[in-house]
């Protein structure tokens, strides 16, 4: 029988092997990471995995219960080094996602977002139905063009279906600020994968660790991922 003890070593040490602990140089810290680095080695933040996991778990909590009532969780990962991690992860959990450059007014100006994406979806609904045959191949390669562009700045929002985002999930706060900001403006909750250098305060469930590496990212990532599609599922169950 696997012990509580022996299930944390072992979380511990996943996070450990995928290089989570590994923060950003000293000298980058901001004063809210203090509590949650361990030390420092050849002048680079060690974060404390057991805080980390402790916070992780905490955040794993949240979106398991937005999961469990329906509410929508958005994945938000824009540096190039999260992007395939967040959308996959995203795609399994069947939530939306935002990948590459956060648009502007995606939360405070939705109903303009909506009608981009409306727009997508109909350019998208002629195309394959052949409704765009009468126009010349021209027209429609532009056409092809517009659809292609829209896809690609709005393809993962898809799944909001008219309503805000109950919470925000977000790899590097620091640079996804235009987002933290949109989601505090509207009363948004935000998960947030933060690396030493982040205001952890202004995130409602931080989860201090190394926001750089592929390994780490998705470590984190499906984590969350996970844990929202676990509530999702026993949502269903219930209403079976």
């Amino acid at each position: 029988m696997t012990t509580a003890t022996e299930t944390n070593t072992d979380a511990l040490e996943a996070l450990y092997s995928a290089g989570v602990h590994y923060g950003l140089a000293k000298s980058r810290r901001h004063p809210s990471a203090r509590e949650f680095i361990y030390g420092t080695k050849d002048r680079v933040d060690i974060f404390n995995l057991d805080k980390t996991q402790v916070l992780l778990d905490e955040a794993c909590e949240f979106a398991r219960t937005l999961g469990r009532e329906r509410k929508q969780l958005l994945f938000v990962g824009g540096k190039p080094e999260s992007e395939k991690a967040v959308k996959e992860a995203a795609d399994r959990a069947a939530a939306s996602y935002c990948i590459g450059r956060w648009i502007g007014g995606t939360i405070t100006n939705f109903a303009e977002i909506r009608k981009r994406i409306s727009r997508m979806q109909d350019l998208s609904s002629k195309r394959d139905s052949g409704d765009l045959a009468k126009y010349t191949k021209f027209e429609r390669l532009q056409i092809d063009r517009e659809i292609e562009k829209l896809e690609g700045m709005y393809a993962g929002l898809v799944g909001l279906n008219d309503k805000l985002p109950h919470a925000l999930f977000v790899v590097d706060p620091k640079r996804e600020n235009t987002a933290i900001r949109e989601a505090k403006r509207n009363k948004i909750s935000v998960i947030a994968l933060a690396n030493s250098d982040c205001n952890l305060d202004e995130i409602d469930y931080p989860i201090p660790a190394n926001d750089a590496a592929k390994k780490s990212i998705i470590a984190v990532v499906d984590a969350i991922a996970e844990a929202y599609r676990e509530g999702k599922e026993a949502a269903v169950e219930k209403t079976a």
